[in-house]
């Protein structure tokens, strides 16, 4: 029997490297889940669907033989009733249970893909903002001191009283008569 020492690597280590070590006990790893409810209804509506639409098959089917297997009125009507109309309101309401299931995960992962696609515009009007205050030899543009036409106030390139304007040029070394906008603050 051996003991582990404090040198001897974590258990997800062995794995290789790079991966990351396993869970510890009580510990899984794993997000919470959240709105569970609403995959725990799903998961009822599937089941109990599941479940009636083969069972008001059979309720049909021995309704059937109930029917078939007696010479008397009185009991075919029960066998009717109980066996035929039973047995297809069960297999009806398992039906629209099933379908229920599949309208409620269709729906689930709808809103995973929308806040997928939230999270990808996001990162893509962040990369495309920073890009856009680059020049081609990668000068961040937007903090280069400005002024529009033959204004008195320096502004930053993306001051939102300036980022219109296409009469922008560099505020240069001509700087002394110059006041700092009191939005953008250069």
């Amino acid at each position: 029997m051996t003991t582990m020492s404090s040198s001897t690597p974590a258990s997800g280590s062995r794995l290789g490297t790079g991966t990351p070590a396993l869970p510890r006990a009580g510990r899984s790893g794993a997000a919470p889940l959240k709105n569970d409810s609403t995959r725990m209804f799903q998961i009822l509506l599937f089941w109990v669907g599941a479940s009636l639409l083969p069972l008001g098959l059979v309720v049909v089917v021995l309704g059937w033989y109930g029917v078939a297997n007696t010479p008397f009125g009185y009991d075919q009507q029960s066998y009717m009733i109980s066996g035929g109309f039973g047995g297809l309101a069960l297999t009806f309401v398992g039906g629209f249970l099933y379908f229920g299931s599949w309208l409620a995960r269709i729906a689930e992962d709808n809103r995973e893909a929308s806040r997928r696609l939230a999270d990808t515009l996001l990162v893509l009007a962040d990369v495309t903002s920073r890009s856009a205050s680059l020049n081609d030899r990668g000068v961040d543009v937007s903090g280069i001191p400005v002024t529009a036409g033959d204004g008195t106030a320096v502004h930053r390139r993306d001051c939102p009283l300036v980022a219109h304007r296409e009469d922008l040029r560099p505020a240069g070394e001509h700087q002394q008569g110059l006041v700092a906008c009191r939005v953008c603050k250069p």
